[in-house]
């Protein structure tokens, strides 16, 4: 699958660096959202083992309790990431200026990307470099809302349905031969039955597709 060059445009096209120039210390997701995501995070890594946190901020939402051998991270706000607690390390990159990664081959257990796929406009790129950059049997796991940055989303992401966004995430998958078939996890309110059933307006939905290197 290869993006065609208007879905990859943007309403706002000037330097994404810029944009990310102050840092924004908030998340971007309810509580329900990173409850689910921490859960799913805690369900499919390991322990002791090597995590790129692509696109991260000042929090990664990673369970407390599991320490891992080596946390990298990657944003566009040096002060967001020099704040987050859990990355070991971390580099400022535009992958929309430069998709490739200064990381070797095969060298980490799990990628994540939380609610930040949208903004990606050359994704056929960046997913193959995530999984040039996984060891044989790791997991890359995006994981995204209906938020977003309006202004910053990719056309096809914009004006996409959200079933059609969870398509979407699985097609980048697919432009790279040795990935598994991508696993597609859906909730469409984050919010606690109770609420639910006291009438509550919906929390954010939580979607994850997932897929292995082979």
């Amino acid at each position: 699958m290869q993006l065609r060059p208007n879905q990859r445009l943007k309403l706002d096209d000037t330097d994404d660096k810029l944009f990310y120039a102050y840092p924004r210390f908030v998340t971007h997701v309810d509580e329900g959202f990173i409850q689910q995501l921490t859960d799913l995070y805690r369900d499919r890594l390991k322990p002791n083992t090597r995590i790129f946190d692509m696109m991260s901020s000042w929090v990664s939402h990673l369970p407390e309790e599991m320490q891992f051998n080596h946390v990298e991270g990657h944003g566009l706000n040096s002060e967001e990431l020099a704040r987050n607690p859990r990355l070991n390390h971390y580099f400022v990159q535009n992958l929309n200026e430069n998709p490739q990664l200064p990381l070797p081959d095969e060298d980490f257990d799990a990628v994540l990307n939380c609610v930040s796929v949208q903004y990606v406009q050359y994704p056929e790129a960046v997913f193959s470099e995530i999984y040039r950059i996984l060891k044989p049997g790791g997991v890359a796991i995006i994981s995204f809302s209906n938020r977003m940055f309006f202004e910053k989303a990719i056309q096809a992401w914009r004006e996409a349905s959200e079933a059609q966004r969870v398509e979407l995430v699985k097609a980048y998958f697919a432009s790279v031969s040795g990935f598994t078939t991508a696993e597609v996890i859906v909730h469409k309110s984050t919010l606690p039955n109770l609420l639910q059933w006291l009438g509550a307006a919906g929390g954010d939905p939580f979607y994850a597709v997932i897929a292995y290197r082979s």
